[in-house]
């Protein structure tokens, strides 16, 4: 018997990896599983090269749980060791020590293992003690036995068994028990071994038998040797793809489509990435990609990997030049994983554009589920959009497709402005806005539908990358003001009838939470509506854009600030300025007399102290002013309090209002009741 202490330099590094790895602990079945891996694969290659004479036989690696006894059980027939060969690697571990060690890695569980390959010594993590039982494949060697109990001492004994290769036994801990069930263990071997390229049996399959499951003789082989990756796509259908997507997100819509990656220079990788149909909401669809390096599964947090706006594809890569345990901090600064990062972007942008070029009419069938990831990748990624900007489509309300260009020569005869700009506009519901988008046809304007997840910061950026053209969206203003053609008409309504035209309306919007409204009075046309809801394109895009970048948090508290716009062409509203004229006529005349003297001693007073400098100014002649200031604004309410009260009791003033209302889907609940009787009043 051999005993000894591995070479570590600190006391007892085992407490150490228990604890820094122990958020990561369930990765020591995969660290178990790829050593056995290792030692088959080498024995393969031993005999290829003829090293190796005998029968290679059964090579499946076998895990196999004695919950009685507490162990877990990874056997391979692979190259098995000798005692000196188990002295060199398992023993003679050399750490630079532990100072170093614990201030260099503490951050980080992975790094552990990777940087000193300790993947054997993840064991620990969920064992009390870990035994090796191996017999070397060279003629004649005898089998050996190493345990450790967690401490840095072993002992090494002479034993019998039968075969070449290793068998790992893991005596499981109290506080890990978890990995002594079936089911835990089933759950690991899926999501890390699943294609591994050795086979690996887990117990033996079950079929129903006399009203229960019974185990047959048969392997219950748990991964895929050949995975869909590996096969030349030119051996593959549709079918075979879609099958594939389905192992990998068995409650999945069917994807839209497929890139199969397949490169051998100037790096190794391989997978299929798919795009998968997305409804909205970005965040649910992350981190679908699967990262294999050698068919051993690595992670599902490929940022950095794979660029972000990629992220949401689904799928696999694989690529040996990617290290199997690695800090992500390490993945995002490697040469070799920007290179693939780069490689990745252009196959997707080579692919979307000749899926394109051929078969526009499917392309287009599927822009809806694909603009999300296109336009996340132009917002995210300032080179992609110069390799998407030929395959983005716009999409039109009539349900038409156009690239940039094509969009661009449609509508740059009717829709530029007198100051030479090309006005965008568009609408984010065709129901809701759909009076205003008519109002936009019957001029013959064209209108987008921008409706997705990621349309508003679009218009943003396309505004900047498209020359001197803006985006409107179609009921951020009155028509004719969407596209100015020309100088407004004005209309032909003195000062004092606009103002109390105005306030006949100002004093009667209700009161909603978090909403302003104000008020103005336009010359639209006989035809046009009587009264229209407008909301401004700036501020309204501030508020929206809030939502993606966190900094614009301002904007998010904001009321929303829409302007009601009075027609004062429409007979109605000449109606409700004629009829407010009369009823008011005899109040009004003395609080206008009064608004007018006040007026012209403000002005006086102000006009004699602007003669002075602001030190010759007494406190007299500042009180007289403040003085005067009041008696005007007191006149001025007293006239708007007689305008309310006139409006308050006319049914075509509130019925105006609420059709206005209504017709941005602001009219509920009671006053929405209200407005349903007063319009079976006024048809009576």
């Amino acid at each position: 018997m051999q005993k000894g202490n591995i070479g570590v330099t600190t006391e007892n590094i085992f407490p150490v990896i228990k604890k820094f790895l122990y958020s990561d602990h369930e990765i020591f079945l995969r660290e178990m599983v790829s050593n056995a891996v290792d030692a088959t694969q080498k024995m393969k290659t031993l005999a290829e090269r003829g090293e190796f004479s005998g029968e290679l036989g059964d090579l499946t690696i076998r895990i196999s749980l004695d919950k009685e006894n507490k162990t877990l059980t990874i056997s391979d027939r692979g190259l098995g060791m000798t005692a000196e060969e188990i002295d060199k690697y398992i023993n003679q571990i050399a750490f630079s020590g532990v100072t170093d060690f614990l201030d260099k890695y503490k951050d980080n569980a992975n790094a552990i293992i990777g940087h000193f390959g300790l993947g054997f010594y993840s064991a620990f993590m969920v064992s009390d003690k870990v035994e090796i039982i191996t017999r070397s494949y060279k003629e004649g060697s005898q089998a050996v036995k190493w345990s450790c109990d967690g401490s840095p001492s072993f002992e090494i004994d002479e034993t019998e068994k039968a075969d070449r290769g290793s068998d790992i036994v893991l005596h499981i801990s109290d506080d890990c028990a978890e990995f002594l069930e079936k089911n835990k263990i089933e759950e690991l071997l899926n999501k890390y071994c699943k294609f591994l390229i050795v086979p690996v049996a887990f117990g033996k399959k079950t079929e129903w038998k006399d009203g229960k499951q019974v185990e047959t003789a048969e392997d219950n082989i748990i991964n895929n040797v050949e995975p869909l990756w590996v096969k030349a796509p030119s051996t593959l259908k549709d079918e075979d793809y879609k099958s594939f997507y389905r192992t990998l997100y068995p409650m999945q819509d069917e994807p839209l489509f497929w890139i199969h990656l397949n490169v051998d220079y100037p790096f190794n990788l391989t997978g299929i990435l798919y795009f998968p149909r997305v409804h909205s909401n970005i965040e649910l669809q992350r981190n679908k990609i699967q990262l294999y390096c050698n068919q051993v599964f690595v992670t599902d947090q490929v940022e950095g990997i794979v660029p972000e706006f990629l992220t949401l594809l689904h799928g696999v890569i694989d690529s040996p030049d990617i290290p199997l345990n690695v800090s992500r901090s390490y993945l995002q600064s490697d040469a070799n994983v920007k290179k693939i990062s780069t490689y990745i972007t252009k196959k997707v942008s080579d692919r979307l554009q000749s899926i394109f070029k051929e078969d526009r009419k499917q392309y287009e069938e599927k822009w809806d589920s694909l603009k999300l990831f296109i336009n996340y990748g132009m917002l995210s990624q300032s080179d992609f959009y110069d390799r998407a900007k030929d395959f983005t489509l716009l999409k039109s309300v009539d349900g038409k497709y156009f690239t940039f260009e094509e969009y661009k020569s449609l509508i740059e005869g009717e829709q530029t402005d007198k100051d030479g700009n090309l006005i965008y506009l568009y609408a984010t519901n065709k129901d809701d806005q759909y009076s205003y988008i008519e109002a936009a046809r019957n001029k013959g304007y064209s209108v987008l539908l921008m409706d997705g997840d990621l349309d508003v910061p679009m218009t943003s950026m396309l505004e900047q990358k498209l020359e001197k053209s803006r985006f409107t969206r179609v009921d951020s203003d009155i028509i004719d003001r969407l596209i100015v053609k020309e100088d407004a008409k004005v209309s032909n309504l003195t000062d004092d009838e606009r103002d109390n035209l105005s306030e006949v309306f100002r004093s009667q919007m209700p009161k909603l939470d978090k909403v302003e409204f104000g008020v103005e009075v336009e010359a639209l046309g006989e035809t046009a509506q009587p009264v229209v809801i407008t909301q401004n394109e700036y501020m309204r895009r501030m508020k929206e854009m809030s939502h993606f970048q966190p900094g614009m948090n301002f904007y998010a508290q904001m009321p929303d600030s829409y302007m009601i716009v009075l027609n004062s062409d429409h007979k109605l509203v000449k109606q409700v300025l004629e009829d407010a004229g009369k009823a008011t006529e005899e109040q009004l005349k003395p609080v206008l007399s009064e608004i007018k003297g006040q007026q012209a001693r403000l002005a006086a007073l102000r006009q004699r102290q602007d003669k002075k400098k602001p030190e010759e100014v007494t406190q007299e002649e500042k009180d007289d002013l403040a003085n005067t200031e009041k008696a005007l604004q007191d006149e001025r309410v007293k006239k708007n309090d007689i305008l309310a009260s006139y409006a308050k009791d006319n049914a075509v003033v509130h019925q105006l209002i609420d059709l206005a209302l209504l017709q941005n889907g602001m009219l509920k609940g009671a006053a929405l009741d209200a407005f349903l009787k007063r319009s079976v009043d006024l048809i009576g």
